[in-house]
């Protein structure tokens, strides 16, 4: 059963991420530049945080990515239902993914 709520509540982590997604950029771009001399120290330290805020960001992107499909199928009423074979999400893959738009054996 789908919940009255979800779209609601994907909204909200929509806007979740977006703000996360805010913040990284900004991380980046006040970082400064980056050098490499013989040692190593503050230049490896910033280049090792700014590959794992990459990482972090490349996955919260698919994340939303996700959960606009799925506000998506909430608004054409195909909420629920994988999108390659139409079979039903269980509700329990729902509850810890609202955002699943496809069935276990096709994640």
């Amino acid at each position: 059963m789908v919940h009255p709520d979800i779209d609601r509540l994907l909204a909200e982590w929509e806007e979740r991420l977006k703000s996360e997604l805010a913040q990284l950029t900004s991380s980046a771009e006040e970082g400064g530049s980056i050098s490499f001399g013989k040692r190593v120290g503050d230049g490896t330290s910033m280049a090792v945080d700014r590959l794992a805020a990459v990482s972090t960001q490349e996955h919260l992107l698919a994340m939303l990515q996700d959960i606009r499909r799925a506000r998506d199928r909430v608004a054409d009423g195909g909420y629920g239902l994988c999108e390659l074979c139409g079979a039903p999400i269980p509700d329990e893959r729902l509850e810890v993914l609202p955002w699943a738009v496809r069935c276990v054996q096709h994640r």
